[in-house]
């Protein structure tokens, strides 16, 4: 007997196709994540006050939003296993509290965020938000899978800049760069879920958050005198 359309997608999700482009939804996440790493600033060029504003724009920015994004993405999907894959990401930051291991990350890094620093990233971070309220499920999850996929791999930048500033404390940067993993494979099931459940909901512009999102993390780690190597990403799309 044929396995069932939802059980294969599931069981195998990092083949989901995007028809538009042809390659694996996976594919196209794994090369903005690449861009993104390629065009990171080497910790040891930058200055004392550049390091202390990466890590504090990246707080301003996480510290109050991404509970919020990942309960949007609950709100926007319509299946029970998309729905309970986010849930159990909500309790674990929820009940880990992890804006309060981010806020002693950044308050041991002496980089507690500014008006300054929430102000550098102010319209970014609303064009995510304002893309959050639509409520595009496949969409958001497919946002949520990027972000979740991306931070795993930053985290050591993250923890260098810290450690760079005279920090010992390692907790939040540890605990993101291994539960990250199952986050992004299981938000992948999620996605797969939504795009069975509604294949309509997979056309057009299916990394229309991705980009919003990547443009304010472009924000945080270039928005003073680090500025992005945009070479070193236009060679990646090349390729």
């Amino acid at each position: 007997m044929e396995q069932p359309l939802l059980e294969r997608m599931t069981s195998a999700p990092f083949e989901v196709q995007d028809l538009e482009s042809g390659c694996s939804i996976e594919e196209r996440i794994t090369r903005r994540i690449d861009e993104f790493m390629a065009g990171l600033p080497s910790p040891e060029r930058l200055s004392a006050d550049q390091r202390r504003g990466i890590i504090a724009r990246y707080t301003a920015v996480l510290e109050g939003n991404f509970i919020y994004w990942m309960t949007g993405a609950y709100l926007s999907v319509g299946s029970e296993q998309s729905r309970s894959i986010i849930l159990d990401n909500l309790r674990e930051e929820v009940g880990d509290c992890h804006p309060g291991m981010l806020r002693r990350f950044a308050v041991a890094a002496r980089a507690v965020p500014t008006d300054s620093d929430a102000m550098a990233v102010s319209q970014d971070l609303m064009n995510v938000r304002l893309f959050v309220g639509r409520l595009s499920g496949v969409r958001l999850v497919l946002m949520m899978a990027f972000f979740e996929g991306l931070i795993q791999r930053f985290m050591p930048f993250l923890a260098e800049l810290a450690e760079r500033q005279g920090s010992r404390e390692r907790e939040y940067t540890d605990v993101h760069g291994v539960c990250d993993v199952a986050h992004t494979r299981e938000l992948f099931r999620a996605l797969a879920a939504e795009m069975a459940l509604d294949p309509a909901a997979s056309e057009g512009d299916l990394l229309e958050g991705v980009e919003l999102l990547n443009t304010l993390l472009q924000a945080i780690v270039h928005s003073d005198a680090t500025r992005y190597s945009a070479d070193a990403a236009s060679r990646l799309t090349a390729r």
